[in-house]
């Protein structure tokens, strides 16, 4: 979970007081970042972020854990990825894109990301249908007609 204190951004010139992020809004930011990743199958979610899901609320930052110290911000990720990528490429993937969103959106820097691959998902197989078990995908039902003069008549 993040730490309770918000981040105050550095004091610019052109700003008329002072900017205030909560930590939550940065794994929201990274949350989406690495979800939009590709070989990313899914964020890993607590218990809450699942029946909040089951209601139609998304939890943007789940699976992303955020901890300030010493005005050092490290960022830990806990994803799943598809079955079939390089974990490797994946993950120096997702360090370089969070690090880069997190800069563009914040003007804040990533001192570290560490990314916790949680699990693998293979592929789906495509669903049977029960009621035509040996149809053949091959062959048009309008070529067998042809086929077989009906539509001569």
């Amino acid at each position: 979970m993040a730490e309770e204190t918000n981040i105050i951004l550095a004091n610019r010139t052109d700003a008329q007081g002072t900017i205030e992020i909560v930590p939550e809004v940065l794994e929201v930011i990274l949350g989406i970042a690495a979800s939009q990743v590709d070989g990313v199958y899914q964020m890993r979610g607590s218990l809450g972020a699942s029946i909040n899901a089951w209601f139609g609320r998304a939890n943007h930052g789940k699976g992303v854990s955020v901890t300030v110290t010493d005005d050092q911000i490290a960022a830990d990720v806990y994803v799943y990825l598809d079955y079939g990528v390089s974990v490797p490429k994946v993950a120096l993937t997702m360090q370089e894109r969070l690090r880069e969103q997190l800069l563009f959106m914040t003007d804040l820097t990533l001192s570290e990301v560490n990314v916790h691959v949680v699990g693998i998902i293979p592929e789906k197989a495509e669903k049977v249908d029960p009621d035509n078990l040996f149809n053949d995908d091959d062959t048009d039902t309008d070529d067998a007609e042809s086929a077989s003069g009906k539509d001569d008549e």
